[in-house]
């Protein structure tokens, strides 16, 4: 599994897609909306967590792509 994935509003404006425990930004874009989908893509490809987070920094949603500890029934 590996690390996960962090949408994060930037600093001097755009979007970040930043490893867990990374210092460095792995991509910067200028809209949520794409860096989300990179953030997707490279989450699948480790089959990690995907966590999207808001202006205020909040953590707005999340999706998993790994193994996934309490899968939903049905």
């Amino acid at each position: 599994m590996g690390r996960n994935q962090h949408v994060v509003h930037a600093r001097q404006g755009g979007w970040n897609v930043r490893g867990e425990n990374s210092k460095r930004v792995t991509v910067h874009t200028s809209t949520k909306a794409e860096a989300t989908k990179i953030a997707r893509t490279i989450s699948r490809n480790q089959n990690s967590e995907l966590f999207i987070h808001g202006m205020d920094g909040r953590i707005q949603s999340r999706d998993s792509h790994g193994h996934d500890p309490h899968p939903p029934r049905g």
